[in-house]
């Protein structure tokens, strides 16, 4: 959500419609959808040599679909979402149409934002294998930004393909009723248990050391929930959403406040559900300790 997206650098190192080698087996085409939500644009991930995995073919974009066709060369087996945000997953059907392969992702359906006309082939959970030819992705069950986001564990090379579960130089912003920001922070500390060596995510460049990464947007939102309860004890009494927002992200740009606001909903929807805040009539009430 603070990724300075629009700067030239940014724009220089993530060009539309060029393939970047990130090593590893992986390479990289970011898709030409710039701003504030998804920082340089979507990362759409190949991965795998012999047989190639396509992760988040991105938004429906003729340039961009055929930038990936060349890149794969014929070897696209998979196509595999993170989740069904419409900057992740409208160019997988015209990719499965153009190649032969299958569509795979989690079978939450989401009602927020999302990909209306999406339609998996296949669904995969938790613990699922995608293997063949030289590849062996498992499946890991992330919700929290989305309630169908998945992350995908390379188990040879280490490599996390994240979605938007991270985001380089920023925050991914937990909009409900999909996102939750409980879940967000679950995911978050279940993923400290895994053998990551690296994080590609769905917005910007890899991002490491792992743990470093996970403990550091752990502690944001932490901190980020310190100031939500802060603001409610400020005003002492019923407070609006659009009140506490300027309290609670008076570091934030005011014109990121509009989304700022979808992840105060969610830190206020996981404090009531923790039992430290009332909510009644859109307005929110510190519980205060007996």
């Amino acid at each position: 959500m603070t990724a300075p997206w629009s700067s030239a650098a940014v724009r220089e190192a993530f060009p539309p419609y060029t393939l970047r080698d990130l090593g590893q087996g992986v390479r990289r085409i970011t898709a030409p959808n710039p701003g504030p939500l998804t920082g340089p644009g979507t990362n759409t991930y190949l991965v795998g040599e012999q047989a190639v995995a396509v992760i988040d073919p991105g938004v429906r974009d003729t340039r961009h679909l055929d930038t990936i066709l060349a890149a794969a060369d014929g070897r696209i087996r998979w196509i595999l979402l993170t989740h069904t945000h419409p900057d992740h997953s409208p160019g997988a059907r015209e990719l499965a149409e153009a190649t032969g392969a299958r569509v795979y992702s989690h079978h939450a359906e989401l009602q927020g934002a999302r990909d209306a006309d999406f339609t998996p082939d296949q669904l995969l959970d938790e613990g699922d294998v995608v293997e063949g030819e030289g590849l062996r992705l498992r499946v890991l069950f992330t919700p929290g930004h989305a309630c169908n986001h998945l992350c995908y564990l390379n188990e040879a090379t280490g490599d996390l393909i994240a979605g938007d579960q991270f985001m380089d130089g920023g925050t991914v912003v937990i909009a409900p009723p999909d996102g939750h920001m409980g879940d967000y922070l679950a995911s978050l500390r279940r993923l400290r248990a895994e053998p990551i060596q690296r994080i590609l995510p769905a917005h910007g460049n890899p991002l490491s050391p792992p743990i470093d990464i996970i403990d550091g947007v752990i502690a944001h939102r932490l901190a980020r929930e310190a100031k939500v309860i802060a603001g409610l004890e400020q005003f002492g009494e019923p407070a609006t959403l659009d009140a506490l927002l300027p309290v609670v992200y008076a570091d934030v740009p005011a014109a990121l406040h509009p989304l700022a606001a979808r992840s105060l909903i969610a830190h206020l929807d996981k404090l009531v559900d923790d039992g430290r805040v009332h909510h009644r009539d859109h307005h929110w009430t510190l519980i205060q300790p007996t």
